[in-house]
């Protein structure tokens, strides 16, 4: 049988696999791998799978089987086309036996938590909207919240971290970025590696305001949900800073199928934006959660806020990329530098 490492978690037709269990599938055929879903790097005799989306970092490229270099299989587990519904669930579910969401108070975080049900934590400056929102959510949903206060000092002490890492470098990442890492932090520091969160939906679902103006959803829809490999890198760079990972159940493959099967105009209809997630969400929330229009994580945590101001404080008041792109050089980094593919 050979010797199986898997780095986060690996599932087959929806039931959760131990690591022998992993050994005993890849023991009997080397295809096996390609039927496997989860999140996950999975390295045995000189051979790589990583999980379809490649939510889990690792050097394999996303949904494939390399062996001695040569990919051998594609990883896409066939799962039937299902209810938006039954799949969040479904994918919330196998996320939860451990670890912590990540809540900020909108219908993305808020569904999960409550699938969850385990404990939430949210970051923000002081006064910030999603620590109040947060707060108040968590209320509704008898959940257990931790906050995260943070202050302009700390913030400039995570983003020196964070642009070490980050793929891209301009004022909306490094402050989605230096967020993040604040809830990183806080996992490592009470134990969690999993963190569960709601990053995706806003791709799926049609959650950005400027879909309401575009004359060509479809195409916006798609080029953003193309857009996430760039995201996912970014997130689990951070969070790999602190020994942990952002768990996504909106990317788990079923909700993806089913949400790239509902046409466009249902997702952004009547100036309601994530329409078809609100109304699963409406299933498991009260109406002034699933139907609340939330601020984006940058600003509803005060964190880009804060870097406006260091950057005026700095000198920079005309350009947070010019400051972003200063620290950066700081610690090392070409602002310049071309993203990764």
């Amino acid at each position: 049988m050979p010797i199986v490492h898997v780095k986060g978690w690996v599932e087959l037709d929806s039931n959760r696999l131990t690591s022998s269990q992993v050994e005993a599938v890849l023991s009997d055929d080397l295809s096996g791998a390609s039927r496997f879903g989860g999140e996950f790097l999975i390295e045995w005799n000189g051979c790589k799978a990583r999980d379809h989306f490649g939510i889990m970092a690792g050097d394999c490229p996303p949904g494939t089987v390399l062996c001695n270099g040569k990919e051998v299989e594609k990883v896409d587990p066939a799962y039937p086309l299902m209810d938006l519904g039954e799949a969040i669930e479904i994918a919330v579910g196998l996320r939860s036996d451990e670890g912590v969401v990540a809540l900020s108070g909108g219908v993305d975080s808020a569904l999960v938590a409550k699938l969850a049900g385990r404990e939430c934590v949210v970051v923000g400056a002081s006064g910030s909207h999603d620590i109040s929102r947060a707060k108040q959510v968590a209320r509704e949903l008898c959940l257990p919240l931790d906050q995260i206060l943070i202050d302009s000092e700390a913030i400039e002490d995570a983003m020196r971290s964070v642009l070490k890492v980050i793929p891209k470098i301009d004022p909306v990442n490094v402050s989605i970025a230096t967020t993040l890492y604040f809830v990183a932090e806080w996992a490592e520091e009470h134990g969690h590696r999993r963190i569960l969160a709601g990053q995706g939906a806003d791709e799926l679902f049609g959650g950005y305001m400027r879909y309401l103006q575009t004359e060509n959803l479809a195409e916006d829809l798609e080029r953003d949900f193309q857009g996430l490999a760039l995201q996912l890198a970014r997130d689990q760079a951070v969070a790999a800073l602190h020994g942990a990972y952002f768990s996504l159940p909106y990317m788990d493959v079923r909700v993806v199928r089913a949400a790239r099967s509902i046409p466009p105009e249902m997702k952004v209809h009547g100036n309601i934006r994530k329409r078809p997630l609100r109304d699963v969400a409406e299933k498991y929330l009260p109406a002034s959660v699933a139907l609340y229009e939330k601020k984006a994580m940058q600003y509803g945590s005060g964190v880009m806020k804060e870097i406006q101001r260091l950057a005026k404080r700095s000198g920079y008041r005309r350009s947070v990329q010019c400051y972003v792109e200063k620290i950066a050089q700081e610690e090392g980094r070409n602002a310049r530098e071309p993203e990764p593919h």
